[in-house]
């Protein structure tokens, strides 16, 4: 290994631990706004705190993106399809995306205060599903 190598691998890890402080802050606000009563903040950050981890896994598989859709689609078809995580999750991603956009750019939606209790729910759960591939090694994750 040489120096630029070396140096390469190191900022891919610091941006990696980037984008998961990202995705934590993330969440923490989607808590912050969902006690507020800011529901469609709250959905935005919720989706937010997915991507950021999504794209931290990504990442380390090197890959980078410039749209959104391209990171739902390499969701399923890096991680789903290659087995190394459950298709339900992709369903969530999609649902949460689709509300994060919906939320944002549709007029006259709104949220139910259950339905982003249970987004906030799993995406933390999606955020640690993302923790685990990050710790995974070997060529069954994309590194060496």
């Amino acid at each position: 290994m040489n120096d630029r190598n070396s140096d390469s691998k190191s900022h891919k890890s610091t941006i990696i631990k980037y984008w998961m402080e990202k995705s934590f802050e993330s969440i923490e606000a989607a808590h912050s706004e969902y006690r507020a009563g800011r529901l469609t903040p709250a959905v935005r950050n919720t989706y937010y705190s997915c991507f950021y981890a999504l794209a931290a896994v990504l990442l380390k598989k090197g890959k980078t993106f410039k749209k959104h859709t391209a990171v739902r689609a390499a969701l399923h078809r890096d991680l789903i399809k290659s087995g190394l995580l459950d298709a339900s999750w992709g369903r969530f991603y999609n649902t949460i995306f689709d509300s994060r956009h919906e939320g944002d750019y549709e007029p006259l939606v709104r949220f139910e205060k259950d339905q982003v209790k249970e987004f906030i729910k799993q995406a933390e759960e999606f955020i640690k599903q993302m923790e685990n591939l990050l710790a995974r090694r070997g060529k069954q994750d994309g590194t060496q």
